[in-house]
């Protein structure tokens, strides 16, 4: 049996399941202290996915060590996954 719970990325209400909700939740983490400093969240959490390098990320409010955590083949998994949830099914 999985858990599933609702979150908000980017503005939208998406149903998670628990293994991918830490991904989601940085991820909105890091996009919210991406926009309070007056960054592009989409080009500065591409540029991070690609390179590896956390300077992308800023580290106002933990944002950089947050998504230190994380693998970046999960952050990718779990931005394509939204991508679909959200767009073809």
């Amino acid at each position: 049996m999985s858990m599933t719970e609702n979150t908000m990325f980017s503005g939208k209400s998406i149903e998670l399941n628990s293994a991918s909700s830490e991904a989601s939740a940085v991820l909105a983490e890091v996009y919210e202290a991406l926009k309070e400093k007056g960054y592009n969240p989409k080009l500065q959490v591409v540029g991070y996915i690609l390179s590896g390098d956390p300077t992308y990320i800023t580290s106002y409010k933990g944002a950089r060590k947050n998504i230190s955590r994380l693998e970046r083949d999960a952050i990718l998994e779990e931005l394509v996954d939204s991508y679909i949830r959200n767009n073809l099914e």
